[in-house]
């Protein structure tokens, strides 16, 4: 049985340990040399001579080792690894002329990494030291469709929006139109910007944008490029539903001009909205990933939340993951409001928000949906107390936390120190309900500043979660976070209103996880960046029907899983729950 040793060398503390790795190894101990340390006093596991007994994995104080056992057929399949001891993935997805094919799977799995080796940012190395030559790669894909691809692979015509687009107004000057002209080798600028309305802010300088924009600026020019491949990591980040669906549809178009498309993305209503397959990917993160066969997008997606992949009997997770059909919940019945507010008036130089009054009740999760640009976040801070009301007084005898929507940690430490800065120390119900879920306790050796979008987070929700408050308000919380992590977090969030008999608003962009957590919605519209109406609490039918019918699409459940699923636009059941004014289908 194959057998890899992996060190996550963010986490190895050499300078704060016994290097209880290498002193415990029954190898060293019998004089091999299966643990050595570098010029870091970082160890150097042998796989070759390591034995498996798991020894070092347990006595590392900071958890940062893995020693994996793999299935035999995997032997041969690594296809790229950092370095010795480094993460390793197996396997690659296969573009498919005419397809949009869609990766899923948790975050430090290899998703990027995979587009990164398509795109040709990455060469393989085929688990070796070396990256490998075209021959190599050729004899090592022969008889798959991708011995095809690596065979032209230097011609291949390749376009590739990556994971992050915080980095294009640090390495591109001028306004957004000057660098779409640039990019636009298809004389396909004004269809695309139109389609991801993209049009008022042509004229505006790149380093001037919001998130949601550069975004949506981002997919505009790797698709404005004239190639045969397209590669698009997370399009859906920052983006709210209705231009989700709208960077969907666009995407989608390529593909139904002939072109081939892969995409990574953890919405599970964009991913089914756009794509024709699924590659479901599996493994430990930083550690290793498996990417499996392709599946049709629908049975992919419910794999993915079963947890097991029959073909190749493999079980990836210990419970499938299903989602609730609850009737909506009558909290006003015999309950006293923990928290009302008035009718509410913001005024900025070029926006106003008008909110209607609203109450909260004790154990209630209200859901705060709408698209970007219409007072979401306002709001919060009007009730938090970061904004005062140009009309209307809010009541603050309660006790509030707030979790902003853009977290940032300025602490010189770890997130154990950081926690324990935050809380002074926690109890045991928080590290079950809390730490564990959110998968923190991995992590708490960890230095903020080293921490991904991800992780930093995962660590700003426990610091608030962990504080006693009355009434959380909680900004984007499933943002950089894979579908496993959003759903563990709508569990935290939950128990952790349950436990407290406390009340919540909740900001968010994912309807999987709004209807996840929601028992009730507050509905946002109005024209984004110029005038925001908000109304609620409303139960979920009528305010997923509210919110929807502005969008303009209509979800239904999958039999199986329960998840909500978009209708295709134009299609029989789109057309049927348009009529009969149904466009969040709850039965």
């Amino acid at each position: 049985m194959p057998r890899i040793a992996v060190l996550d060398r963010n986490k190895c503390q050499p300078r704060k340990c016994a290097t209880e790795c290498k002193s415990f190894c029954p190898g060293v101990r019998m004089g091999d040399e299966t643990v050595t340390l570098d010029e870091e006093d970082k160890p150097i596991i042998s796989e070759e001579l390591c034995t498996g007994c798991g020894i070092c994995v347990h006595k590392c104080p900071f958890g940062a080792i893995h020693i994996i056992n793999l299935p035999e057929e995997l032997e041969e399949q690594c296809v790229h690894r950092y370095g010795q001891n480094g993460f390793a993935l197996y396997g690659l997805p296969i573009p498919r002329e005419g397809k949009v094919t869609g990766l899923i799977g948790r975050n430090g799995i290899g998703k990027t990494t995979a587009l990164r080796i398509l795109a040709g940012v990455i060469r393989p190395n085929l688990g070796t030291s070396e990256s490998a030559t075209s021959e190599e790669l050729k004899d090592f894909f022969k008889g798959s469709e991708l011995q095809a691809y690596f065979s032209g692979f230097s011609d291949a015509n390749v376009s590739y929006k990556p994971q992050s687009i915080t980095y294009l107004p640090s390495k591109v000057e001028g306004d957004v139109g000057e660098l779409l002209d640039k990019t636009d080798e298809r004389g396909k600028i004004r269809e695309i910007s139109q389609d991801l309305e993209l049009e008022e802010v042509m004229d505006r300088r790149v380093s001037d944008l919001s998130g949601g924009e550069l975004q949506r600026l981002g997919i505009a020019a790797a698709s404005v490029k004239d190639a045969d491949l397209y590669y698009f990591d997370e399009p859906a980040s920052h983006l709210d539903v209705y231009q989700r669906l709208n960077a969907a549809r666009s995407i989608r178009s390529l593909a139904e001009e002939g072109k081939a498309v892969i995409v990574v993305e953890h919405d599970l209503a964009a991913l089914d909205y756009m794509c024709d397959y699924v590659n479901v990917i599996y493994g430990t993160p930083n550690a290793y990933g498996v990417i499996s066969e392709p599946r049709g997008v629908r049975k992919g997606i419910n794999v993915y939340l079963d947890g097991y992949l029959r073909e190749e009997n493999v079980r990836f997770r210990s419970e499938s993951i299903r989602f609730k059909t609850r009737a909506p919940t009558e909290f006003q019945k015999g309950k006293t409001p923990s928290f009302e507010f008035p009718n509410l008036t913001k005024r900025f130089e070029e926006f106003e928000l008008r909110v209607e009054k609203g109450e909260i009740y004790p154990g209630e999760l209200v859901g705060v949906v709408g698209p970007n640009a219409t007072g979401k976040t306002t709001f919060v801070r009007m009730l938090s107390g970061e904004l005062t009301p140009d009309e209307g007084e809010i009541d603050r005898k309660l006790e509030m936390v707030h979790k902003p929507q853009y977290p940032e940690i300025d602490f010189p430490g770890s997130v154990r120190g950081y926690l324990y800065d935050c809380l002074s120390g926690f109890d045991k119900s928080f590290k079950t309900e809390v730490l564990k879920p959110l998968g923190l306790e991995g992590l708490l050796d960890n230095q903020i500043q080293s921490l991904s979008g991800g992780e930093l987070q995962r660590t700003v929700i426990a610091a608030s979660l962990g504080k006693p408050a009355d009434l959380y308000l909680l900004d984007e919380p499933s943002a950089y976070l894979d579908v496993e992590q959003r759903l563990r977090m709508a569990r935290a969030i939950e128990r952790t209103i349950e436990r407290k008999n406390a009340a919540a608003f909740v900001v968010d962009h994912d309807v999987l996880s709004v209807d996840y957590l929601s028992d009730r919605l507050f509905v946002f519209g109005g024209v984004p960046g110029g005038e925001g109406r908000a109304k609620g609490p409303l139960d979920m039918r009528e305010g997923m029907n509210m919110f929807l019918r502005e969008v303009g699409v209509t979800f239904r459940r999958d039999p199986k899983t329960g998840r909500p699923r978009v209708n295709k636009p134009g299609s029989r059941l789109d057309q049927e729950q348009k009529e009969s004014e149904r466009y969040y289908y709850t039965g």
